[in-house]
């Protein structure tokens, strides 16, 4: 005897009957659910006598065809009776889409909701920058508790980790200054003053800016990832019960570690991209390798070096707040885990390359352009 549901229609006392048979349940009806919705033509009675189990799923599916075909349900169980008497009781009348709000209404929900979102959001901000200057004053009061193991752990993983990846990049936008550079300098002649070009806009610029990107793309995700899985398997509130500070032993490690490291990979950013664009002089330019790098001297003033030298560790700073930050605010479900590690991605982008642009202002104001 078969487990599944079955049917068959035949004609009986001059109207057609549609006989129900098996077992009617939501892991069995699934295979002639189509055959039965395909049923509409008028039917004098729906006969149940022969299904053996039922639940709401089949009751419903016995009501449906009786109000669609206006067939009697008969030889129903005590069970099946039951069911469906209490389904009767609902209405499947209503719209199947919600109602659609005038456009100008939802425009203004909708930034309402955004407006209120992102004050939550500054205040919340605000809140753990706070939180993070007191976690560092605690540690400088009581340097004994600051986790050097992790602060060498994390700067390994953000800057020797990252030598690689942040070289090859370089290496190639030095390539890219120094081949577009030329090319647009030797319709004035001028392609010499390539070495000017390649030497101040990565020492300036593109030597930092390019590796906040790449270390927010990297590390700042990974630190979100981090955090929210932690946060997520309640480790961080596990830390909290046994007295320990997760502000102290997750974030303060990772932002310090990020800060610090920023300020290297900055300058051996700088220093590859240069190589590239010296690369580019020997083969393209006639310009001698050794002395494409002799003139950089000459032709980068000193504060093009602290420029970037200032603006790395404020990077560094922004990238591991925002990644930590995200990381912590995760809770609910492992979708946010992805959410708040592209929010932090993104986040760390924007502010960064709003704040390049703001030290552009800065420091050609003050006479270092």
């Amino acid at each position: 005897m078969s487990d599944g549901a079955a049917f068959t229609i035949d004609e009986a006392n001059g109207g057609r009957r549609l006989a129900l048979s098996g077992n009617y349940l939501v892991s069995t009806i699934g295979r002639i659910d189509t055959d039965l919705r395909a049923v509409d033509e008028p039917l004098q009675e729906i006969d149940l006598s022969a299904v053996r189990e039922i639940d709401t799923v089949g009751a419903w599916i016995a009501l449906s065809l009786s109000r669609k075909t206006g067939g009697e349900i008969v030889g129903a169980s005590d069970r099946a009776t039951r069911l469906i008497e209490a389904l009767s009781a609902t209405d499947d009348s209503g719209p199947l889409e919600p109602e659609r709000l005038p456009v100008f209404t939802r425009v203004a929900s909708a930034t309402g909701a955004r407006v209120a979102a992102a004050q939550r959001g500054t205040v919340g901000a605000v809140a753990f920058v706070g939180q993070f200057i007191a976690a560092v004053g605690m540690l400088i009061r009581h340097p004994r508790r600051f986790r050097t193991k992790a602060f060498v752990r994390q700067m390994e993983l953000v800057g020797v980790d990252a030598l690689g990846i942040i070289g090859l990049m370089s290496f190639l936008i030095g390539i890219v200054i120094a081949q577009q550079g030329a090319v647009q300098l030797q319709q004035f002649g001028a392609e010499t003053l390539t070495v000017n070009l390649v030497g101040r806009i990565t020492m300036r610029e593109l030597g930092v800016l390019m590796t906040a990107i790449m270390v927010a793309g990297r590390s700042g995700s990974a630190f979100a990832a981090q955090l929210g899985t932690m946060k997520l398997t309640e480790e961080v509130d596990a830390m909290r019960t046994i007295g320990i500070s997760p502000m102290e032993a997750l974030v303060v490690p990772r932002v310090l570690a990020v800060t610090v490291m920023m300020v290297l990979l900055g300058f051996y950013a700088s220093c590859v991209a240069i190589v590239g664009g010296a690369v580019i002089g020997e083969l393209s330019l006639g310009i001698p390798f050794g002395s494409f790098l002799a003139r950089i001297k000459d032709v980068v003033p000193t504060y093009d070096l602290y420029v970037g030298l200032v603006k790395a560790p404020v990077f560094g700073l922004i990238v591991g707040m925002t990644g930590c930050y995200q990381g912590l605010k995760v809770e609910g479900n492992s979708e946010q885990v992805g959410l708040k590690t592209t929010n932090a991605v993104v986040f760390a982008i924007f502010t960064v390359i709003v704040l390049d642009a703001f030290f552009a202002v800065f420091f050609t104001n003050v006479g270092w352009a």
